[in-house]
């Protein structure tokens, strides 16, 4: 990859330090957003090998700076979630185009980045729909754990469906390769059983 491209990473990277949030992966305390952001790179990369640099670009900034709009300034409910994930898209498309824009990026890169970020066209770009299936492995790995304690076991089935839908079937395959534990497993099998 490109010089630009090693800074455009360096500085996602440096912006999703800052995440207040704090999680555990693989061994490792990190930022949460930094981490989903790698994670969702090396997915990109791990499941369409020689993939555009704004595949790569867009993963690693798919969730950029995401704690600065907290979920609770929604209402409640599917309604409040999807809004909130809506405006985030925008967010993070909006703050990624700056940080490509200050280390050289043209515009019409700019904004396929922007496109994938916001997977624009999900169902018929498969720039779109690779950020899609890492960003969803990215949650299995990362989040799965935590959000099976705040859930009920019938709604947190259902919401392993709706993931489980939106992911190709290359994304699906990969489910198995994710570190998890044995009740994440069992969860993922009672939900996609």
């Amino acid at each position: 990859m490109t010089d630009r491209y090693s800074r455009a990473i360096a500085a996602i990277d440096a912006a999703n330090e800052a995440d207040p949030t704090r999680i555990v992966v693989r061994g490792v305390s990190v930022p949460l957003a930094q981490v989903h952001g790698t994670l969702a790179a090396e997915w990109v990369s791990d499941l369409h090998p020689g993939a555009d640099e704004t595949w790569l670009l867009a993963a690693r900034a798919h969730h950029l700076r995401r704690w600065e709009l907290p979920r609770s300034q929604y209402e409640p409910g599917r309604a409040g979630y999807l809004k909130w994930k809506r405006d985030q898209r925008k967010r993070h498309a909006s703050d990624a185009a700056a940080l490509l824009a200050e280390v050289g990026y043209d515009p019409a890169t700019i904004e396929r980045v922007q496109e994938l970020v916001r997977r624009d066209h999900l169902a018929t770009d498969p720039g779109a729909q690779a950020i899609e299936d890492a960003a969803c492995l990215v949650f299995l790995e990362t989040q799965l754990a935590d959000v099976s304690t705040k859930l009920d076991r019938a709604h947190l089935v259902d919401v392993l469906r709706k993931t489980a839908k939106k992911i190709s079937p290359i994304g699906a395959a990969a489910i198995e390769r994710i570190p998890l534990g044995p009740d994440e497993r069992a969860l993922l099998a009672e939900a996609l059983g």
